[in-house]
């Protein structure tokens, strides 16, 4: 076991912390399914301490994907704190094989400006919370916060009192990532000889891409002596991210004459659990991303593609279908039908079965009779916005506006349907996007700060589907996600906001609701509660 590399994924935990990366728990129990099939031994399921939906979230995690003799570890995320590691235990009970994550910063900044303890108290405190975890459940991670700038001397203490107090796996990160990969490497190597416990427990490896070097500092850290990867799908999490987990698992397989590392992921999943992460968080991959990228198997040169054709290997270092990525793109038109549709679906990694692909079929053909050719990328739209409309409470029934260069503003007249029915809503804007989320607020008689808008065609062609992604801070503070697809870019991006306002209403019981909701002139009285009523 030696040369095994444990890969435990922080998507659903630091990857989730991307600013606009929220997830519902319906949609962190989706990915935390993928990771499990995927192959990952740990899955860092949440803060549970952070908030109630957090430790849902987690809890649901550990009972859904949790059990079994071969289920992944499914880890809760505690301060050092006996609160924290308490919420975590709590979540983690349904869990076969939970593990308590517990942190504390070692640093001097950290020490002198954040947590104002001495090293004594840092010391101490560490020694207490991981004895206090360790009685409570038998596998405890124990992370020595920004570790990269914590002097060599006392991190080597930090770690042998955690090792002493029961820690089986003592993690390392370069959490700001300023390390270099020889200066990160080496931190391993001193701990493996300062430290004799550390060769009894498990090393681990976190790092963030600050300076774009986890990858980078990731690998050396293995190579040093450390056998736990923490990474995230498309490499997501805090500021610059975290080390994606596709690019640290094909290294590991695409040279492993080098590294000699074995791991338990089956790569053929990277590229649908790549397009689910993205599809739930919002947050697109780049096109050259490696592995994953639109274009990481793409040619356009002449002379690559030249070298292509004479021999594969000239130009691509691995196969596209060694991690899941269609080798030639399947168009689907007006003839193809519901089993073809169903078939490239899932070939795109995505499962639908039933009503749902009945659902998605019928989408699929209005679009195929307006357009040529369907090809992937709208595909994966349309299966993105039908995922929206899960907590959908209030939806799009109809849209109107008037726009033009003549015009001094643009007006928008928005029909919403909800669970009293429809109702009409005007509102005025500088274009007919603006005046159409105008009109969605005055609906909702509630300004939403939006924070992100992007808009982008799915092809190039004029009749391409027009993707909106936004996200919104609501009256409470939440910051929330939404995403809408038509071929129509204003109705995309209504629909894309309308989204992000359902989930504020997620969870509330239909009275609550009905308050968010101005009351329509032309409706009787009845149609908003009355404050006996709510009592």
């Amino acid at each position: 076991m030696k040369n095994q590399v444990i890969i435990f994924d922080t998507t659903l935990r630091d990857g989730e912390q991307s600013p606009g990366a929220t997830m519902t728990t319906n949609e962190k129990l989706e990915v935390a399914g993928a990771l499990a099939q995927l192959g990952v031994n740990v899955i860092e399921a949440g803060f549970p301490a952070a908030s109630p939906d957090d430790f849902k979230a987690v809890s649901r995690v550990a009972e859904t994907h949790g059990r079994g003799a071969d289920a992944p570890l499914i880890c809760g995320l505690a301060r050092a704190s006996q609160g924290d590691i308490d919420a975590a235990l709590r979540a983690l009970e349904s869990a076969d094989h939970p593990r308590v994550h517990t942190f504390l910063a070692t640093s001097p900044i950290h020490r002198d400006q954040k947590l104002r303890m001495s090293k004594e108290e840092v010391l101490a405190r560490i020694d207490e919370m991981v004895r206090y975890a360790t009685e409570r459940c038998g596998d405890v991670e124990f992370s020595a916060e920004d570790a990269g700038r914590t002097e060599p001397e006392f991190l080597h203490q930090a770690v042998r009192v955690a090792i002493q107090a029961g820690a089986t796996t003592i993690n390392i990160p370069d959490t700001v990532g300023y390390t270099q990969p020889a200066e990160y490497g080496a931190i391993f190597t001193r701990i493996l000889a300062e430290v004799p416990e550390a060769k009894d427990v498990v090393l681990s490896v976190h790092c963030h891409d600050d300076l774009g070097l986890a990858v980078a500092n990731t690998l050396a850290g293995l190579t040093s002596g450390a056998r736990q990867a923490e990474v995230a799908v498309n490499g997501i999490g805090e500021r610059a991210g975290n080390a994606a987990l596709e690019e640290i698992v094909m290294a590991l397989q695409t040279r492993s004459d080098l590294y000699g590392f074995n791991h338990s992921i089956d790569s053929r999943q990277l590229s649908s659990t790549s397009r689910l992460v993205s599809r739930v968080t919002g947050m697109d991959v780049q096109p050259n991303k490696a592995i994953v990228g639109r274009n990481a198997f793409a040619h356009e040169s002449g002379i690559h593609q030249d070298g292509m054709i004479k021999n594969q290997e000239t130009y691509e270092i691995m196969r596209p279908e060694s991690v899941g990525a269609p080798r030639t793109e399947l168009v689907l038109g007006k003839h193809s039908g519901r089993r073809a549709l169903g078939q490239r679906l899932s070939e795109l990694g995505i499962e639908l079965s039933g009503s749902m692909l009945d659902h998605a079929f019928a989408r699929f053909k209005k679009l195929a009779d307006r357009r040529k050719q369907v090809t992937d990328a709208d595909l994966l739209a349309l299966v993105r916005d039908e995922g929206e409309q899960e907590v959908e409470t209030y939806r799009l029934a109809g849209l109107r506006v008037s726009t033009g260069n003549t015009e001094t503003t643009a007006s928008a007249l928005v029909t919403i349907a909800g669970p009293r029915g429809e109702r009409e809503v005007s509102g005025v804007g500088c274009g007919p996007i603006d005046a159409a989320l105008n009109a969605i607020n005055e609906c909702f008689g509630r300004n939403a700060e939006l924070t992100h808008f992007k808009l982008q065609a799915t092809g190039s062609g004029s009749d391409a589907l027009g993707e909106a992604t936004v996200s919104l801070k609501d009256p409470s503070g939440r910051n929330l996600r939404g995403y809408g697809c038509d071929q129509d870019v204003v109705v995309a991006s209504a629909k894309a906001y309308l989204s992000a306002f359902n989930k504020s209403l997620a969870g509330l019981d239909d009275a609550t609701r009905d308050l968010f909701v101005k009351p329509n002139p032309a409706e009787p009285a009845r149609s908003a509660p009355t404050d006996e009523a709510l009592q």
